[in-house]
């Protein structure tokens, strides 16, 4: 939908096309187009959004939108809101507002949603518990089919999925039932002989990277969240799972690039915060870098008999960075899918050494020729081939040891990414270059 078109509808006070164009689209797409507007258009348009996609549509505004809409509403159409949101969309909301609107919204949900909405927002943010929802669909093993499909149409309306139901006998999880075997099976049939009693779940204060990769490993729609004595307190959904892929992504691009992660869309960060946010690396990366300016420094003499040895240097230098960040970059994505553990650090120091032979003998020949063609200088081709070598190995070594090392001291693997595995790579090739070149120089 052309915004301008949107705009001068509102503007023109034709509501009534306003919201059959409304009506007809998907409530992240109006939740995208609203995003586009002003604070005063934004929540006239919002008004007339249909009832039934208005909770939807604000769970996918960002927090920017939802401040400035939380901020105008009336306490009636607050309530509203509210009632129609799933809890975890409303803890979500709730962890990125201002203290005030925070208290303007626990005013307005009823005493049981305000104790529900406190606990979750006691979890620790990186545990399942703080993504998961308390709106489930629970059945009694001694329920038929028939009295299940009963209870999941009067209480269905209200929950975030009903494609799995959980069996639970006093809050205990004992076995969980599809909506799909409920609908083809027998109505006379006991959910007892029905349910799936081999059961994945996860405890409340599992990290919820951990729980996102359970989505992808088993294929789930939503897993069961269970507490310290084994009692059902809610289940994690696969779109908050989706959430969670997506913000560690996110952080392991931004570390990856030397960048401290944020939490704010990129327009949306201030040009200090984006600054402050990239400085601290750079300054760390940049004095690192001294060191291979002292290096060169202390081989000024081999400069001075062979001014040529200057000229491979950035050649070296870029290699040996390609080389440790391909291998940095196979590791940290190996161990973000679970792939590779750090016991498997010698298989993969194996491995690498010998894709690294391979690949350094290949580069190292190309270069061979090249230099034996343009300079006619066999020494000189056989101190850039050595020197090719020995940094491909030792590049694809610390790209590939550096990552699993962070893991196993419990630091995020993607800090030992691209810049870091750049800078220590570009002081190990200078070292091994004029190592090679003086003792095959004699200099």
């Amino acid at each position: 939908m052309n915004r301008d078109i949107f705009v001068k509808l509102l503007q023109q006070r034709q509501f009534k096309a306003v919201r059959s164009i409304l009506d007809v689209m998907n409530e992240v797409d109006i939740a995208s187009l609203l995003s586009e507007l002003e604070d005063k258009e934004l929540a006239l348009a919002f008004r007339l959004i249909p009832k039934d996609k208005a909770a939807e549509v604000f769970a996918n505004m960002d927090s920017s939108m939802q401040s400035s809409l939380v901020e105008i509403f009336t306490e009636k159409e607050l309530k509203e809101l509210l009632d129609d949101l799933y809890m975890d969309d409303t803890v979500d909301i709730l962890e990125e507002l201002p203290a005030n609107l925070v208290s303007r919204i626990l005013d307005a949900v009823s005493p049981d949603a305000r104790v529900k909405i406190n606990e979750l927002l006691n979890y620790p943010d990186d545990s399942a518990g703080s993504i998961m929802t308390t709106e489930y669909v629970d059945l009694r093993q001694t329920m038929t089919v028939a009295q299940s499909m009963a209870h999941i149409k009067k209480t269905g309306i209200h929950k975030e999925t009903i494609y799995t139901c959980y069996v639970t006998e006093r809050r205990k999880l004992i076995g969980t039932v599809s909506a799909k075997e409920l609908m083809t099976e027998d109505d006379d049939m006991l959910i007892r002989d029905l349910m799936e009693t081999k059961i994945i779940s996860v405890r409340t204060h599992t990290d919820k990277e951990d729980v996102a990769q359970l989505f992808r490993k088993y294929d789930l729609i939503a897993i069961p969240v269970l507490d310290e004595d084994d009692l059902l307190v809610g289940i994690v959904t696969f779109d908050d799972a989706m959430d969670v892929m997506v913000e560690e992504a996110t952080e392991d691009i931004t570390k990856m690039a030397a960048i401290n992660p944020s939490e704010k869309p990129y327009f949306a960060t201030s040009v200090f915060a984006h600054a402050k946010n990239r400085i601290p690396w750079l300054l760390i990366l940049m004095f690192t870098s001294i060191i291979t300016g002292n290096i060169i420094t202390k081989y000024e003499n081999a400069f001075a008999a062979i001014p040529l040895l200057v000229a491979f240097i950035p050649m070296l230098m870029d290699t040996g960075g390609n080389c440790g960040s391909q291998s940095s970059t196979l590791i940290i994505r190996g161990i973000a899918l679970g792939e590779i553990r750090f016991r498997d650090i010698f298989r993969v120091i194996f491995k690498e050494f010998r894709i690294s032979l391979i690949v350094g003998l290949v580069l190292s020949a190309a270069n061979g020729v090249r230099i034996l063609i343009q300079y006619r200088n066999a020494e000189l081709a056989l101190v850039i081939m050595l020197s090719l070598i020995f940094t491909v190995i030792i590049s694809k070594m610390i790209g590939c040891i550096l990552p699993l090392l962070a893991k196993r001291a419990g630091l995020d693997p993607a800090i030992m990414a691209s810049p870091l595995i750049t800078t220590l790579v570009d002081i190990c090739s200078i070292l091994i270059y004029f190592n090679v070149a003086t003792v095959l120089f004699h200099l």
